[in-house]
């Protein structure tokens, strides 16, 4: 069951990447860099699947189902 909408999913996809961005060119190194590309890495990954474990947990849904 998809809970993550459309902008949810391009803010987590553009976080994602500015946050990469970020630890390649060592602006945030050592263990805070790995820290964030870990939580980089779960975005891009509920972001590519439209789905948070979290979201389901808490009940926020923000995928609108039409019809």
């Amino acid at each position: 069951m998809k809970n993550l909408g459309k902008i949810d999913r391009m803010i987590r996809i553009i976080v994602a990447l500015a946050v990469v961005s970020l630890y390649y060119t060592d602006i945030l190194p050592g263990l805070w860099g790995i820290s964030a590309a870990a939580l980089a890495s779960i975005f891009l990954i509920t972001s590519l699947v439209s789905f948070c474990p979290l979201y389901s947990v808490i009940g926020v849904n923000t995928h609108n189902k039409k019809g």
